[in-house]
């Protein structure tokens, strides 16, 4: 195997696509909601302590852009599942950025699909662990034989008399 495989803008998973797309699009999102949050924050005197919250979906908006941009190339480069972008993208909530949070939310779920796993791995030249079959039992007999009903032992009726050749018996 080498150590990055070629793989055709169309050999893809399609959730691999769709991480890409979101993430460029919530790039732009957050470029704008970081400039709207930024101008608002600096208007106010006294919300100017929230700016460090104002300036995040900037700063992640410009890392979303270049991230999508490399998975979206054709050919990829290899890169690695951005969980840290992930997960500041749910940490825009602070930002009331809802749908930056669902995005973050999405792509660590689509990070765990085990086709885009392996499509990192391929990409990245690592080989890919495939998880061991589990053995297979020996087949059964085909028809087993029936079982015959086994008869059922009826308890003896207890009667007046004492049974015969008993010495105990009077006579």
């Amino acid at each position: 195997m080498s150590t990055n495989t070629y793989y055709p803008s169309g050999d893809s998973p399609g959730l691999m696509k769709t991480i890409a797309v979101m993430t460029l699009i919530n790039g732009i999102v957050n470029i704008f909601w970081g400039l709207i949050a930024t101008v608002s924050v600096t208007a106010s005197i006294i919300l100017i302590c929230l700016a460090p919250f104002a300036i995040l979906p900037s700063i992640l908006g410009i890392f979303e852009i270049i991230y999508a941009i490399k998975l979206l190339s054709d050919p990829p480069q290899p890169v690695r599942p951005s969980t840290t972008i992930a997960i500041l993208e749910i940490l825009c909530v602070l930002t009331f950025n809802v749908f930056s949070m669902i995005v973050g939310i999405l792509a660590l779920v689509f990070y765990n699909d085990p086709q885009v796993k392996k499509y990192f791995a391929d990409l990245n030249g690592i080989p890919y662990p495939v998880a061991p079959e589990a053995p297979v039992p020996p087949a059964a007999p085909a028809t087993p034989e029936p079982k015959k009903p086994q008869e059922r032992k009826v308890a003896a009726e207890k009667t007046d008399t004492a049974p015969e050749g008993n010495a105990d018996s009077p006579a």
